[in-house]
């Protein structure tokens, strides 16, 4: 195939350019790109790059740290497949085009009063990258996006559209909300959703000493807790998000720019780029910003308090663990950081979920806190991912589908109960492994 083809409203054409992720540690070079404006047209695409003999992959925004959306083959692309298909207040449901970013979704239903129950800290994502991903933010009881998913359609392997619910293909259901591409190739997912709410967001400084030793009652007393905390220091930054009765108080225009924009962005950029130039100034830089963000409150509809703009590209690896497992790895990690010769810019994350019964959801089956660590794009990473990686692995943790790690499919059956589900369903429903690639075929088998 060359130059352009039309098929309806979609098109279907050979890739000139590599394709390249958001943080720009991963390039593949496809056969060619199809961007098409249907279901129909999709499972068109999948059946003619069968029977060409190229693998098929989706790639949304490209927010993923891994090669999960890398292909040789033919590289869909769903900026098409955008938009709200219906929305049912009875069952308090919409249904959405997989290519819709989450930004779109969350101003779309809250122009409609309503609004996911939780959601992850940025919204870029399209929502079947987010969800096929594992995406989540921290909640004591709500849980992952895809936690929030009733129904999925699906194109399989052999071009059919597969529409998969508790009450239809059950089996797939109990999959797919978190698939990895593995399973087919997404095009509409039917979210639950409330009326809108109110959250009040507390921010607020705190010793690393006393936000691990109160861990357990910050997250039970908190519908949405999570904290940062600055390596070589012994600063955390913590936020508490718990639903409110309003009034609505929204950041100032300029408290909110400063903070959010001018510290968290601009400075905390400049900030890294020096770091990254002269490694041994990170840790007074980091005694600096960590002392930069001051305690604030503010209340706001979900979406504008649980996201937050990230301009500053970097990489990163995030471990799922057993809450309990937490704290003990936290000190863990502050330790091998305080003892090494390693130099860390970014600050580590920790977030929360309930259990959920996903079969390869980080959170299935078991309560769980996320740890997550970053370094400003272009810095040497290896040695302090393999450090963090060592100590999160000897606590059985499961590392997140989308972002940097070494683990295999030994490593994740043993790990996940319900791993030979999920590559037992594989078989079923691509035999061929239409949907492999070289990632897949490392954290799945083949």
């Amino acid at each position: 195939m060359s130059g352009t083809t039309t098929a309806g409203s979609g098109s279907a054409r050979t890739a000139s350019n590599p394709w390249r992720n958001w943080a720009g540690n991963v390039t593949s070079r496809p056969v060619r790109e199809v961007s098409p404006a249907s279901a129909e047209e999709l499972a068109d695409a999948v059946r003619r790059a069968a029977a060409d003999g190229l693998r098929v992959k989706t790639v949304g925004t490209g927010h993923s740290f891994t090669s999960i959306a890398a292909t040789d083959g033919v590289l869909i692309r769903p900026g098409l497949l955008t938009g709200i298909r219906r929305i049912d207040r009875e069952a308090m449901t919409v249904t959405v085009e997989s290519g819709t970013p989450l930004k779109r979704l969350n101003v779309a239903l809250a122009r409609e009063g309503l609004s996911l129950t939780n959601m992850g800290d940025i919204m870029e994502q399209t929502v079947a990258g987010a969800t096929s991903t594992g995406t989540h933010g921290t909640g004591r009881e709500s849980a992952s996006i895809a936690a929030q998913i009733r129904e999925l359609e699906l194109v399989t392997a052999s071009g059919d559209l597969l529409t998969c619910s508790e009450k239809e293909n059950p089996e797939v259901f109990a999959a797919a909300r978190i698939g990895l591409g593995a399973l087919g190739v997404v095009t509409a997912i039917t979210f639950a959703v409330e009326p809108v709410f109110l959250l009040t967001a507390r921010e607020e400084p705190m010793t690393f000493d006393r936000v691990t030793s109160d861990f357990d009652a910050l997250h039970a007393e908190n519908e949405h807790f999570e904290f940062y905390w600055f390596p070589h220091t012994d600063n955390c930054n913590t936020k508490r998000n718990n639903r409110s009765a309003g009034p609505a108080a929204p950041p100032g225009r300029v408290g909110g720019w400063i903070e959010d924009e001018l510290l968290s962005n601009g400075l905390f950029q400049l900030a890294c780029s020096v770091g990254r130039a002269v490694p041994p100034v990170i840790p007074s830089i980091a005694k600096v910003s960590s002392r930069a963000l001051s305690a604030r409150t503010y209340t706001d509809i979900p979406y504008k308090v649980f996201t937050s703009p990230r301009r500053v590209r970097f990489l990163e690896m995030e471990y799922a663990l057993p809450r309990e497992a937490a704290v003990a790895a936290l000190r863990e990690l502050k330790a091998m950081v305080e003892r090494s010769p390693l130099k860390v810019s970014f600050p580590v994350e920790v977030r929360t979920a309930p259990a959920d019964d996903i079969a390869l959801s980080t959170a299935s089956g078991r309560e769980t806190a996320y740890i997550a660590v970053h370094l400003y794009k272009g810095t040497p990473h290896q040695a302090y991912f393999t450090a963090v990686e060592r100590i999160m692995t000897a606590h059985g943790g499961r590392p997140h589908w989308g972002k940097i790690h070494t683990r295999d499919a030994a490593y994740f059956s043993e790990v996940y109960p319900r791993f030979a589900e999920f590559t037992a369903l594989r078989d079923r429903l691509d035999p061929d492994r239409l949907f492999a690639n070289d990632y897949l075929r490392r954290v799945l088998g083949d």
